[in-house]
């Protein structure tokens, strides 16, 4: 892979790592207000993820323009939001199984429990990524996979624990 390609894949490495956690923690929220729609669950998810992408966007284009002291160039908001997009993007393979859900293709017990995996999985993915892209050991790999996932359980754990 050319440093160009690896520079914007670890750009947006960030956004769907943020965004897997962000996803997993409306999960746990969405599944306690919705336990028996998976469908709204999952447009809780679209939703809140458009809006952190949009203040993903909105809060890095300014902090651009005064770092740079100048104005913003449109195909700079674009490299923005394009970038940022990673942060909606993380949220397809956990709305994809909780509008299996909607469909009445499972219940909406197993949708939660397949998008809450499939975050899970999503972060170790993620994790393994990185470790490749750092030529890292079995052992390192092992470490970094563990922190990505464990980061993802932490958080939700947390907001399990705030909301009650």
């Amino acid at each position: 892979m050319s440093s160009v390609g690896r520079y914007a894949m670890g750009e947006r490495l960030g956004g769907f790592i943020y965004g897997t956690i962000v996803i997993l923690a409306v999960l746990v929220g969405g599944a306690k207000a919705y336990p028996h729609n998976s469908g709204k669950i999952a447009v809780l998810i679209v939703i809140t993820c458009v809006v952190f992408w949009l203040a993903h966007v909105y809060s890095h284009a300014v902090a651009l323009v005064v770092a740079r002291e100048q104005h913003l160039t449109l195909a700079e908001l674009r490299h923005i939001a394009r970038r940022e997009g990673s942060l909606v993007e993380a949220a397809v393979p956990p709305v994809a199984a909780l509008m299996l859900g909607a469909f009445g293709l499972i219940s909406t017990k197993a949708a939660v429990w397949l998008a809450f995996v499939l975050g899970l999985a999503v972060l170790a993915v993620q994790g393994v990524v990185f470790a490749r892209v750092e030529r890292l050991g079995l052992l390192a790999t092992t470490a970094v996979v563990t922190t990505n996932v464990g980061l993802g359980v932490v958080l939700v754990g947390l907001k399990l624990l705030v909301a009650h």
